[in-house]
């Protein structure tokens, strides 16, 4: 071995050059800087040297057009990818969380959570936040898993869920996700509406009612936030970044307001400051109304956590969302929770349950006798009230009890006003852009209309107005007590599925699925999921039926009639490569056992288009029971012309027929190599096939007799290889009214109805013209037709195990042959037919295959028609060498120069046979003219009778009918058993 010499002439800094002919080249360490920025340019580079260096940097030291990797080759791996111009948001994008927060406080905040407080309890307030947590704790960190598995695009948790379970449940939560989110705006523009209708009522002003000004309030707050989302991102977000202010002006006055003296007023309306007798009175529950239990007020107070998914839902407009949604979900979690903690304290420490607001309550006396409450001790008796049910103040009966605790009540007010519509204008803004991507995914059809963008931001305008309508139609329900829950329910959902998809990913073991954020876990996932699932039920059984039920018919429609042509890599494609690689390996372990065992088809189809009799037979027998593969030789001189992405497009044109099959092809010299090799090769372990299925070679007297002892060397080859083998011969039955086109394969003769077709494809078609006339080539034959009441007949000459009897049984359980009769022909003789009939009726019985007759055939021995005999002489006469009647030439002259014809010697041997092939055509033609298929034993070759001479006998066999002929014979080995064990 030579040594390597390194040459550095017009090397580059840490690269030792050296000659191609010597090794390869070295690199120092230096070379490999971590600190240098692959996008930057050395400035004193020429921008021509630039653009060769940058080339050279880009292809592999294997080949000059094998291109190294590169992160280009990786970022256009999805469908449809189109370069968008992202909008100008960096105070948004540096503040993520502020998002978060601000969807998550909303209307529950200010007007509901301290409420739930009185009814549930300080304790059981807090049980019921933690519970609410953990739930969206968990699921934040699914979203975190999931988000950081790659490039997010726009569409958020749709989007997240559908690239990792896949369009059926990803289009499924999608739609449920989008109008969840279009509900919500309706919810906190209800909680909005009641803070302005009170505020109004307070001053004397009534439009209607109560409940039509918040009706009119509503649809007027929605209508403004409408006209802000057409602004676009930069209004929507400078709007956002006010309102978080005014919210957090807001806590701190609330903060500051418990620790003020309470006036002579706010002691009337039930706030007396931190008092140790009040904590104690507020930490067990007082269930009170209609929904006074922890369920119903679990389900009120959820909405309060929803806003989780608010920043991922506008993933698209996130600079980068595989940093902010983690950080940015987690840490407004984490400030929320604080506040509603604090909040739930502080209230329940402070105010009563029951006051009434007037100042006559206030006791005078130091007596407390028949006063009851904890205000009692505070001078205050608002017994009257209490026992009446007329108490309109206190935690239990006001719902602006943070206004009445602050130290500026309108500054309370205003904090009310920012979290609603802060909420009302997230939602307003991601259930659009959710939508949109479900609408540009083309998974249902009609909606495509509202997946349009306009703007260089690509607004969903169409979007918008969508959920505007939506959210006006729930708005005058105007009850946020009866929006809440059903609100809870959809949220609750998404989570679920949502932690489903992450412990999916996880538990699959996908080697795609490689999230960089490391702190989550599959079993909290898992958790996150159940609780989910099982919260849906507690809240709202009603709601979360239907919400399912709805998810169902979605599911059922994207997967059995919509099938989109989409393909993300789901967890539910790396899950079925799991299953199947798993039970397949099991099976290597099971014992093969003759009532286990199932025609497992090798089907010689050549491009299956071209043989739709063949496909449909074998189909007919194996779908839901057993394998089929169709087979294709590609002969060698052929091998360049055929298509090269002709596979994908054979299994399409498999799928649309509804045959479950699967396509291989192989290169090979001759028919008899390929079908050898494939034999050899076919299968995985015990799902491999045993029956090999070709169709018989109709053209065999026009063909070369090289090509005639190929087919029948294929047949012996089955047989050394243990193989079962049918042979299907279809006559004038294929009911075909346009046939498809298709390039031929030399390998293979086609069907005879489509071999008389003078259509063909043009040389310079490629597989997609075959995929765009798919609809075109569904063919019909007689096996996709109704048997009706016909029958089939098997004549069951030679004991091969019984598939002969197998295949006709397997055939009646399909719906369109189940009306068909079995009838059985076997061998016998006239003393003893009866005999002979009820023996093999017995045998059927025991074998529980249900047979209309058994026919006993005691005339096979008779002598063949002389004109049927004479047919068959004609037919074998080019292929005879007629050495007899060549006096002055021997045989074996004659065979070196023909090898492949008979000689007079071996015709005259095989005559008793040829006579009986003759015969017994004969009576199966008589027998079997309007039946629907015939099934013949198969004579097995002998190892020294001509090719011709064989294929003679099966056209003979077969000659003269109109239905379908299969012959049939087993490997010797039984297929059908009637004992127990």
């Amino acid at each position: 071995m030579g040594q390597f010499k390194s040459k550095i002439t017009g090397s580059g800094p840490g690269i030792h050059q050296a000659n191609p002919e010597e090794g390869p080249p070295r690199y120092s360490s230096h070379h490999f800087d971590s600190s240098i920025n692959p996008n930057s340019t050395i400035s004193g580079m020429s921008s021509e040297s630039g653009q060769k260096d940058m080339e050279l940097r880009k292809t592999s030291i294997y080949n000059t057009i094998d291109m190294a990797p590169q992160l280009e080759y990786y970022a256009n791996t999805l469908p449809h990818q189109e370069i968008k111009i992202r909008p100008s948001l960096d105070v948004l994008r540096k503040t993520f969380e502020m998002r978060c927060m601000l969807n998550i406080w909303g209307v529950i905040l200010f007007l509901r959570l301290t409420w739930i407080t009185s009814q549930a309890g300080i304790v059981l307030g807090l049980v019921i936040i933690a519970l609410a947590v953990s739930v969206t704790t968990t699921t934040a960190l699914s979203i975190s898993a999931i988000a950081t598995n790659g490039r997010v695009k726009s569409g958020g948790t749709y989007f997240m869920i559908s690239r990792t379970l896949g369009p059926e449940l990803g289009a499924s939560i999608g739609l449920i996700f989008s109008l969840a989110n279009a509900l919500a705006v309706a919810l906190h523009t209800v909680g909005f509406s009641e803070v302005v209708r009170d505020l109004m009522r307070s001053r004397g002003t009534i439009m209607v009612d109560s409940l039509n000004d918040v009706r009119i309030i509503g649809v007027v707050t929605v209508t403004i936030l409408l006209f802000i989302t057409f602004g676009g991102m930069d209004w929507e977000a400078k709007a956002q970044i006010f309102f978080f202010i005014v919210l957090m002006a807001s806590f701190a006055d609330y903060l500051v307001g418990t620790l003020i003296p309470p006036t002579l007023q706010k002691k009337s309306q039930g706030f007396f400051g931190y008092d140790r007798d009040i904590f104690i009175e507020n930490l067990t529950p007082s269930w009170r109304g209609p929904d006074g239990n922890f369920f119903r007020q679990f389900a009120i107070f959820f909405p309060a956590c929803t806003g989780i998914l608010s920043g991922a839902n506008i993933s698209g407009d996130l600079k980068d969302p595989s940093t902010a949604i983690p950080k940015g979900t987690l840490m407004a979690i984490f400030c929320t929770t604080l506040s509603y903690v604090v909040i739930v304290i502080t209230s329940g420490a402070s105010t009563v349950r029951d006051a009434s607001g007037n100042m006559t309550d206030l006791m005078t006396e130091n007596s407390t006798s028949g006063c009851l409450g904890p205000a009692c001790k505070l001078g205050w008796n608002f017994t009257t009230c209490v026992q009446s049910q007329a108490c309109s103040q206190g935690l239990a009966n006001y719902s602006q009890v943070m206004g009445l605790i602050s130290g500026s009540y309108y500054l309370i007010v205003a904090g009310v006003f920012a979290a609603t519509l802060s909420s009302a204008l997230g939602f307003l803004v991601s259930a659009p852009k959710i939508f949109q991507c479900l609408c540009k995914d083309n998974v249902y059809p009609y909606i495509s209309f509202f997946g349009k963008g306009y703007g260089k931001n690509n607004e969903p305008l169409r979007g918008y107005i969508l959920t505007y309508l939506i959210a006006v139609a729930i708005i005058l329900v105007a009850q946020l007590n009866i929006i809440a829950p059903i609100i809870s329910n959809f949220f609750l959902c998404s989570y679920c599925l949502i932690n489903l998809s992450c412990f999916h990913a996880s538990i699959v073991n996908s080697p795609g699925w490689r999230p960089a954020f490391k702190y989550y876990n599959k079993w909290t996932a898992l958790y996150g999921a159940m609780a989910s699932f099982a919260l849906m039920f507690a809240f709202t059984w009603w709601a979360a039926l239907g919400t399912w039920f709805a998810i169902s018919l979605l599911f059922i429609y994207i997967t059995y009639l919509k099938k989109p042509n989409v393909n993300w890599g789901s967890s539910i494609q790396a899950s079925s490569y799991n299953m199947a690689l798993s039970f397949s390996v099991s099976l290597t372990d099971v014992k093969d056992h003759v009532k286990n065992f199932r025609p497992q088809c090798l089907v010689m189809t050549g491009p299956p288009q071209q043989r739709p009799a063949l496909v449909d037979f074998v189909g007919c027998f194996t779908k839901q029971v057993s394998l089929m593969i169709c087979g294709n030789i590609i002969m060698e001189p052929d091998k360049q012309t055929q298509f090269q992405d002709s596979t994908d497009q054979y299994v399409k044109w498999l799928n649309k027929r509804k045959v479950r099959s699967f396509y291989t092809q192989f290169t090979a010299k001759t028919l008899r190599d390929g079908v050898r090799y494939l034999m050899q090769a076919s299968g995985l372990g015990k799902l491999k096939p045993n029956t090999l299925v070709i169709g018989f070679k109709s053209n065999w007297m026009e063909s070369s007799p090289t090509s005639i002892d190929d087919y029948v060397h294929t047949i012996y080859d089955t047989f050394d290889a243990n193989y079962c083998l049918c042979i299907l011969r279809m006559m004038d039955g294929l009911d075909i009214n346009d046939h498809a086109d298709f390039k031929e394969n030399q390998g293979f003769e086609p069907d005879e109805a489509i071999e008389s077709n003078d259509h063909q494809l043009p040389e310079k078609n490629s597989a997609n013209d075959i995929s765009e006339n798919s609809k075109s080539d569904q063919v019909k034959t007689v096996f996709k037709n109704a048997g009706g009441t016909k029958t089939i007949d098997v004549y069951w000459i030679a004991d091969d195990g019984g598939l002969i009897l197998l295949v006709p049984y397997l055939l009646t359980r399909r719906k369109c042959w189940r009306s068909c009769k079995i009838r059985v022909f076997v061998l016998g003789d006239e003393e003893n037919m009866m005999e002979s009939r009820d023996a093999m009726m017995a045998l059927l019985k025991r074998f529980r295959i249900n047979v209309t007759d058994v026919v006993v055939m005691t005339d096979t021995e008779r002598s063949p028609q002389p004109k049927n005999m004479n047919r068959f002489l004609e037919n074998v006469a080019p292929y005879r060498l007629y050495d007899e009647q060549q006096e002055d030439v021997s045989v074996q002259e004659l065979k070196k120069k023909e090898p492949w014809k008979i000689s007079d010697k071996q015709f005259e041997a095989f005559r008793l046979k040829s006579e009986r092939k003759v015969r017994l055509n004969e009576i199966i033609r008589r027998n079997s003219q309007n039946t629907t298929l015939v099934l013949v034993s198969l004579p097995v070759p002998h190892g020294d009778c001509p090719s011709a001479l064989y294929i003679a006998w099966l056209d003979t066999l077969t000659c003269g009918l109109h239905c379908p002929v299969v012959l049939v014979r087993g490997n010797q080995e039984n297929v059908l058993s009637f004992y127990c064990q």
